[in-house]
């Protein structure tokens, strides 16, 4: 008894919102990896079970949509109550392994948005980021990196912090420098990259053939806003244009890399975006999307709950609070 509880409560909670806004309001929700087993290393992002747990609440206690037909329906005033729609960022391979079987299963669906350039390749720079820091010896580290020098290293949660330190300095470098910056990390941890992290074209089709969504998420997954107006033009619309030719059809949903308004993108990518031929978008900026959002610039929620009644406690909350675009990034991790 204790869903069937739950979900009424959930229900009540968006019934209330609905009369006090006028309106319906949509919830989209932000994954990365699902990974086979729990990992220290990346404490953000849920294993099978607590992944299955999560989508068996969701469909339980709300209406889960595809995310292009739930901004159909949010443009002409049809939003049912209760929607939320399902993203992932990246294109990891474990969302074709492990998340797809749980979401075919459950009979929901999800958008799975692709930087086309990681297809079939290592892995993106904060991963291997995480993997210097996980192999690097215990003690005193010389990261090799001038700027970083060196550090203390012990076991523990601090391989995480220091790994997550590290991706913040890094991330709003260069795409080339970035890289070499992550790398130089490898090598003085005297680690290997990690491999087989990232789809392939085959796993792409794959999704896409059990009827979920793919959106492009560019090629190298720059910071937009750090890029000249050519080159922020190519990532976006090359990285649709490699999609496009992998799926044979068009893709009309799309993810700023990282995400955050103002800070990662700006009014320019989201012109380029809508150049593209892009009809939806979505941020970082976190909160629900209304009658009143621009469908190129919607807002999502992260998914950091450990229970179903906390999940989805925190997912009505969501809903039923301020205004997203003005509120804090979803969440600190890449994008």
């Amino acid at each position: 008894m204790v869903a069937p509880v739950r979900s009424f409560l959930i229900r009540a909670c968006d019934g209330l919102t609905r009369l006090r806004s006028g309106g319906g309001r949509l919830l989209v929700l932000i994954y990365h990896r699902v990974l086979p087993a729990a990992d220290a290393m990346y404490p953000h992002d849920p294993d099978v079970a607590l992944f299955r747990e999560q989508m068996l609440a969701l469909r339980e206690d709300f209406r889960v949509l595809p995310l292009g037909e739930a901004l159909e329906r949010l443009a002409r005033g049809a939003l049912p109550a209760g929607a939320i729609a399902i993203t992932f960022d990246d294109g990891f391979a474990d969302n074709h392994d492990h998340a797809l079987p749980v979401l075919r299963d459950l009979q929901l669906s999800a958008t799975f948005f692709v930087a086309s350039g990681y297809l079939g390749t290592g892995a993106m720079f904060n991963d291997v980021i995480i993997e210097a820091c996980r192999r690097a010896p215990a003690g005193g580290w010389d990261t090799g990196v001038p700027s970083v020098g060196r550090v203390e290293l012990t076991d523990g949660p601090g391989r995480c912090q220091l790994a997550y330190r590290l991706i913040a300095h890094a991330k709003y470098l260069p795409v080339q420098v970035r890289r070499d910056f992550a790398q130089r990390l490898l090598d003085a941890a005297g680690a290997s990259a990690p491999r087989g992290l990232m789809m392939g074209p085959d796993q792409v089709r794959a999704l896409r053939a059990a009827g979920m969504s793919i959106g492009g998420h560019t090629r190298s997954h720059p910071i937009l806003a750090n890029l000249g107006d050519a080159e922020a033009a190519l990532e976006i619309a090359g990285g649709k244009a490699d999609l496009e030719a992998i799926l044979g059809e068009p893709i009309t949903l799309f993810a700023y890399p990282n995400g955050a308004p103002g800070r990662d993108y700006s009014q320019r990518d989201v012109r380029l975006a809508g150049q593209a031929g892009f009809q939806g978008a979505v941020t970082t900026a976190r909160g629900f999307a209304d009658h009143s959002a621009s469908l190129l610039e919607v807002p999502r929620v992260a998914t950091w709950d450990r229970s179903a009644w906390r999940f989805s406690a925190r997912l009505a909350l969501e809903r039923a609070a301020g205004r997203g675009a003005m509120r804090a990034p979803a969440m600190a991790q890449p994008g």
